[in-house]
């Protein structure tokens, strides 16, 4: 017989954020994935619910254990809060370097397009 789980430890919730976080920020869809969960908070519960519902299809491509601890991770309120938060602290973390970088280039191409305003506008 199937056992459930009805509970999950706090350090364990938190080391599934964390997994979840990274996967998504990996994937480039931190702003997607926060505007997504903060607009669906309030049916957070419901979603779980439905997570419950829909897992005898999800078992067939997931582990059934790693999905139960997610869909008990929904249930609260404070564990989604910290989904996004982890979320936004890895994507800012992460792309770090990239929008330095993407930085860089649009201050070049500011340069040149004065440079290039300055000369055709040239004072004689």
């Amino acid at each position: 017989m199937k056992q459930i789980i009805t509970e999950i430890s706090h350090e364990k919730a938190l080391e599934r954020i964390d997994k979840i976080a990274r996967y998504i920020v990996k994937r480039r869809m931190g702003p997607a994935a926060i505007m997504t969960i903060e607009s669906l908070r309030p049916l957070n519960f419901i979603a779980s619910q439905l997570m419950y519902f829909l897992e005898p299809f999800a078992e067939l491509f997931v582990d059934e254990k790693s999905y139960e601890e997610i869909a008990l991770i929904l249930e609260e309120q404070k564990y989604v809060k910290l989904l996004v938060k982890r979320i936004d602290e890895l994507d800012a973390e992460f792309h770090k370097e990239q929008r330095a970088q993407n930085k860089i280039i649009r201050e070049r191409k500011r340069k040149k397009r004065k440079e290039f305003f300055n000369k055709i506008f040239k004072k004689k």
